[in-house]
């Protein structure tokens, strides 16, 4: 891996980890147009960028990460789901993330739910705080995004406005859990592959953790704006026609499996 293509990977993934759009959907075509060869290291450069995607929502809601003790227990009851599930379920989700029919099919079909969420839930509630019943239930939400092309951030904020929070709170709260979660991912992935973090590769490592923290916080601040005046239809028929490029990728013959 070169460092242009390890920054090019980082801006990916600070562009798409919370935006509901699928990081995974756009990992497989970037790392298949840039032609980088799969290794260890590559491995575990995708999934450790994510510490600076990670660092972005710290410190763009520092005050909120401050602001009480119930938030912490709030974002617990909500990472729950995903830890229990995501732990015993793992080996099968690897094995999900090699089809790329499933990954083209979850782009596709989350994305025509995209079109018609914001007709869904059209009356938010005057009570906006994160009670422990409407944690719970955004984090078994959060569940559905391992299955692979299947939005984490688009998960979670869905859930959030089926509990009746605004888009803005909802996908606030996304980032929120994505902190506990992305973590505990990462960290998982990191303890399975530092072997292959070396002296002569960390740079790489280090450098895309930057691009990605950078890039993050960018799309964090440009997407609140947007959702809020918007909504999600643009989302939708983006991530129709990524699924659409996957298949049509797929069927010329490239390899597009991410193992």
């Amino acid at each position: 891996m070169t460092p242009l293509e390890a920054v090019i990977l980082a801006i990916v993934e600070g562009l798409t980890e919370f935006l509901p759009i699928s990081s995974t959907g756009h990992m497989i075509i970037a790392e298949k147009m840039l032609g980088i060869t799969s290794t260890e290291f590559t491995k575990a450069f995708i999934v450790n960028i994510q510490f600076g995607a990670i660092l972005s929502v710290l410190v763009l809601y520092w005050r909120r990460f401050l602001q009480s003790f119930d938030f912490y227990v709030k974002l617990l009851i909500a990472f729950l789901p995903a830890a229990v599930i995501g732990f015993l379920l793992h080996d099968a989700i690897d094995r999900l993330l090699e089809s790329v029919q499933v990954v083209a099919v979850t782009m596709l079909g989350g994305g025509v739910i995209l079109l018609f969420v914001d007709r869904w839930f059209q009356q938010p509630s005057p009570d906006q705080k994160i009670t422990s019943t409407r944690a719970v239930a955004i984090g078994f939400f959060q569940c559905i995004a391992m299955i692979p092309g299947v939005s984490r951030s688009a998960a979670t904020i869905i859930g959030g406005m089926s509990q009746k929070l605004t888009r803005k709170n909802a996908a606030e709260f996304s980032f929120f859990l994505a902190v506990p979660t992305m973590f505990a991912a990462s960290a998982y992935k990191l303890l399975k592959t530092y072997n292959a973090i070396t002296a002569d590769n960390i740079n790489l490592l280090l450098l895309g953790n930057l691009v990605a923290f950078i890039v993050a916080m960018i799309a964090i601040k440009s997407f609140i704006a947007y959702l809020t005046r918007h909504g999600f239809k643009i989302f939708g028929w983006y991530r129709i026609i990524v699924g659409f490029l996957i298949l049509l990728l797929n069927a010329l013959g490239y390899n597009l499996s991410v193992k």
